[in-house]
């Protein structure tokens, strides 16, 4: 206790004794009164206490005050006093001033009583469940004291929170209160419960924290709003950063949208009061934040795109070319645009076309370059137009097409009226101030970067240096600059841009090394022996040297590669010379520069590398210092793999695209026999319901049979009876006539059958009576046609006489059968008259179950004949359906047959492959022996080679499946 008492210095013992003396009655009346009311008016003496005599209200009155929030729930005051006690404990806000020697210790209080507090997680989980209420005495100063833990000791906070149910959810509700003081402090608690941890920013991001703040922002008036927009911008920016999955959940819920009001600022020269301006920096910051280059490349294009169509990077570039805007916010709005547009064609485009409103209208680039390259504007304003540059620039050919177009003779406003941007750059390029000639020959690189195109292009630029004398060269303007001995930086920067411009351009090169004078200048400065500032500029020569021999296709005689590794040998030494090369990545400026895009330096001085340039280094030292150290017998050997694999390669690359073609080919026809498949399925299944349907349709003609069966011999039981009544008699009478009939058209017809035969023979006797050769052969003719269209007839006629005698000697069988059955029944019958009476009765009853079986039986037989017709109809769809499927199964044989012819070219084509892998082996193995290493590419290429022959022996197998 006396140690406790000890670090309370600046006070008496005698007065702390007493004050000690205090708080221990009071926290005794805490513990042990029973009356509600002195327990209150304990704690709020241990609260106005609390502020004063901090460590010993913590260490003895503590645990009596978790013990009141506990059990005193139900009144509000008490709860109200106990959390202030708390957070006055906790807080280090208020602390009032203390010697010295003891400044650290009661900064350390703090921390202390807060892993006091939180040891028993239970006490967070109670403070939790108190922000439920809605009092405002136990709401707020609760918000308050679980802010004051978060911020002594925010991770082990953050984690409790975190596994208590509904601990986030409950902190969210805050926003959502009436009470601006509440949901303001609210704010902030959640402020510090998201900072650094993503799994609390996802759920707070999910429990609709982005609307509520939103909203809060437009209700507070926007960037024209107080602290509290401050303050919700910060939250969001701790939700935002570095957090992918709640970028794409802002960017799906159109919350960028939402963004636009906030810049519409307009162009007035006054109401930017201090807040506005931290307001829209950290508008814009947030912005940066969703696209950042350092987000992943389909986050950041999506936003890009989304920050196009609704309008935000219009509402930007408004703001860029404005009057009276703050040159904070100016430079900040520059390098937001300049990652709204960076990588991004649609956007690259559109601020292309933007115009600043001046009379007469120029391209905002051309306006942003005049202050890149003014010397009196603030070096932070032209840094951010330079990142502005590189980024319209990055990965826009278009773009670069037109800087480098704008420096070409044929482009150039010849009455001056108008300034393009390639003029400013070479303006900014050779003025006298260092920082415009290293922004220009940066500016001018990246219009360079990764186009070879455009670095051809730059070389037909020719320049008038003075009056009187002939143009020259860029290229050669650039080096005479350089071996004039200006400034560092200046030197640094035409170095980067001259290593830009030859790297992978061998015409560049030539025209580099076509100047006598560019070698010695370079050697020179490599071999010298220079302090260390100048040590750099002698890794960039050393490193522009490498460039012309690893690029050069010695089209020059007297600077072919051997001669310059020959002269680097002799005037500086191999090693030397690599040695000056890794000065470039040992230097500090040089790491810096290779960690963001952005030029971010602390000083003009320190503008010495550019990003994309230290990539460029990266990729080229090592292949320049293997190249240094080959000899000419290596290179042409070199030169000769390199050809017999580029064409090997160009093999291989056809073989590859035949390949493709017939596995599209193969595929094509797979999903062919797929198809066909498939509709062979199908009509078998018809086929099959047919089948099913005919079978039934004949169970059921065999039915109709079997019941028409039934009724004939039902009705040959009453046909004895009827055979006494006329009906039977007269239908013996009508056949009889028939008879007569068909007897008299059998004579009719043997009557013709005669007169046709003594026609035969008449034609026949003709043919031997005397006629001349001629008619003999004509009538000959004829009567032959005559006699086939006799016979033919005759032929006809005795089939008709067949089919009537069969017929005539059916009826008469059947005439002899009625009659047989006639006699029968009339011999069998009695003559009493009261039997006629009975027969005559009963022949009635007969007559009528006659004439009813008569009718069903002639409806049966019509609907045995819909049957015959629909059993017909269903044949025929049937021989349809057979022929489908023949003409289906003659398309299958045509396709196995194509399939087969296919396999057999793969066959061929992997044979050739396999020979041309061998080769390739072979040849990879001399290169082995004679020490050049193999690339990874090759290796690479190979092993994609061996993917794809495993894919044809695949699509083998697939097709012999087939």
């Amino acid at each position: 206790m006396n140690f406790l008492r000890g670090v309370m210095g600046g006070q008496s013992a005698g007065p702390q004794h007493t004050e000690a003396e205090t708080i221990q009655k009071l926290c005794d009346r805490v513990a042990s009164s029973t009356l509600l009311d002195d327990r209150r008016n304990a704690v709020r003496a241990l609260k106005s206490l609390s502020k004063k005599y901090r460590l010993e209200v913590g260490i003895q009155a503590m645990e009596h005050l978790i013990h009141v929030l506990q059990t005193d729930r139900s009144d509000s005051e008490i709860i109200g006093y106990a959390l202030d006690t708390l957070y006055n404990i906790i807080s280090n806000d208020e602390e009032e001033e203390v010697e010295e020697n003891s400044t650290r210790q009661s900064e350390d209080l703090g921390s202390q009583f807060t892993e006091i507090f939180i040891k028993q997680q239970e006490n967070v989980t109670l403070l939790l469940s108190l922000l439920e209420e809605f009092d405002f005495h136990v709401r707020w100063p609760g918000v308050k004291l679980l802010t004051s833990l978060l911020k002594q000791l925010g991770p082990q906070v953050q984690q409790i929170i975190l596994v208590s149910p509904m601990g986030v959810s409950r902190l969210m509700d805050l926003l959502a209160d009436s009470r601006e003081v509440i949901r303001n402090d609210g704010v902030l608690l959640l402020q510090a419960l998201t900072r650094s941890n993503g799994a609390i920013q996802k759920i707070v991001a999910f429990e609709n924290a982005f609307e509520r703040l939103l909203d809060i922002i437009t209700e507070e008036g926007n960037s024209d709003g107080g602290i509290v927009v401050e303050d919700c911008l910060i939250l969001l920016q701790n939700l935002l950063k570095n957090n992918n999955s709640n970028q794409n959940f802002f960017k799906e819920g159109s919350y960028i949208q939402r963004m636009k009001p906030w810049f519409e600022v307009g162009d007035e020269n006054s109401g930017w009061s201090a807040q506005k301006v931290t307001n829209l920096h950290l508008m814009l910051q947030l912005v940066r934040v969703l696209v950042s280059p350092t987000n992943p490349p389909g986050a950041t294009s999506s936003c890009q795109k989304a920050m196009f169509q609704c309008g935000l990077l219009q509402q930007l570039c408004t703001i860029l070319m404005a009057t009276g805007v703050p040159a904070d916010i100016l430079t900040e709005t520059i390098n937001t645009v300049s990652e709204v547009i960076r990588g991004c064609q649609v956007n690259q485009d559109y601020f292309a076309s933007v115009n600043a409103p001046s009379n007469p209208p120029r391209p905002a680039i051309v306006v942003l370059l005049m202050s890149m390259v003014n010397e009196r504007q603030p070096f932070v304003l032209r840094c951010a137009v330079l990142y502005c540059f590189q980024c319209f620039l990055y990965k826009n050919q278009k773009g670069q097409g037109e800087i480098v177009s704008t420096l070409l003779p044929s482009t150039i406003d010849a009455t001056g009226n108008s300034v393009s941007a390639g003029q400013l750059l070479c303006g900014g390029l050779f003025s006298t101030d260092s920082l415009s000639n290293w922004c220009a020959a940066v500016a001018l690189a990246h219009a360079l970067q990764e186009n070879a195109t455009q670095k051809e292009q730059l070389l037909r630029v020719q320049l008038a240096t003075s009056i009187g004398n002939p143009p020259v060269s860029l290229l050669q303007q650039c080096t005479n600059i350089l071996s004039q001995g200006s400034k560092i930086q200046t030197r640094v920067g035409l170095l980067m841009l001259l290593c830009t411009w030859l790297s992978n351009c061998p015409i560049a090169v030539t025209h580099f090394l076509h100047n006598s004078a560019n070698v010695p200048f370079l050697t020179g400065q490599i071999a010298e022996n220079l302090g260390e500032e100048e040590q750099l500029v002698q890794g960039l020569c050393a490193l522009l040297l490498g460039i012309s021999i690893y690029f050069n296709d010695n089209s020059l005689e007297s600077c072919m590669k051997e001669k310059l590794k020959q002269l680097i040998e002799k005037r500086i030494g191999k090693e030397n010379f690599i040695e000056k090369l890794g000065f470039i990545s040992k230097h500090e400026l040089y790491s810096r520069a290779s960690q963001k895009p952005q030029p971010n330096f602390p000083s003009p001085e320190c503008m010495i590398f550019d990003h994309e340039f230290t990539k460029l280094v990266k990729e080229l030292e090592g292949v320049i210092t293997k190249a240094i150290y080959k000899s000419s017998e290596e290179d042409k050997k070199e030169e000769e793999v390199k050809k017999t694999l580029e064409q090997h390669d160009n093999i291989v690359s056809h073989y590859k695209n035949m390949i493709r073609e017939q596995d599209l080919q193969l595929e094509e026809l797979r999903q062919q026999v797929s198809t066909l498949k498939c509709q062979n399925e199908q009509l078998q299944t018809a086929v099959t319901q047919q089948v099913s349907q005919i079978q039934q349709h004949k169970d059921q003609y065999n039915l109709l049979k079997v019941q028409l069966g039934k009724d004939n011999q039902h009705q040959g039981s009453y046909s004895d009876g009827a055979q006494m009544n006329g009906v039977q008699l007269e239908e013996i009478g009508r056949l009889r006539e028939e008879i007569e009939e068909l007897k008299s058209n059998q004579e009719l017809l043997q009557s013709q059958l005669t007169e046709k035969d003594s026609l035969i023979e008449n034609l026949k006797s003709s043919q031997t009576s005397g006629m001349n050769e001629e008619s003999l052969a004509t009538a000959s003719a004829r009567d032959s046609e005559q006699v086939a269209e006799l016979k033919q007839e005759l032929a006809t006629l005795k089939s008709q006489l067949n089919s009537q005698s069969v017929e005539i000697t059916k009826l008469q069988t059947e005439k002899q059968e009625l009659l047989q059955q006639t006699k029968t029944f009339a011999e069998s019958v009695p003559v009493q008259g009261d039997g006629e009476t009975v027969i005559a009765a009963k022949t009635t009853d007969v007559e009528g179950r006659l004439s009813a079986l008569l009718q069903e039986t002639k409806e049966l037989k019509n609907e045995i004949k819909a049957l015959s017709e629909e059993r017909t109809a269903i044949k025929e769809q049937l021989d349809s359906c057979n022929s489908t499927v023949a003409i289906l199964q003659n398309e299958k044989d045509k396709l196995e047959l194509e399939i087969t012819d296919s396999k057999k070219e793969q066959d061929d084509l992997l044979v050739l492959l396999a020979e041309q892998d061998q080769k390739i082996f072979s040849l990879k193995r001399k290169l082995k022996d004679l020490g050049y290493p193999i690339v990874e590419e090759d290796e690479l290429e190979s092993g994609d080679q061996e993917d794809e022959d495993d894919e044809n022996e695949d699509a083998d197998k697939d097709q012999d499946s087939i």
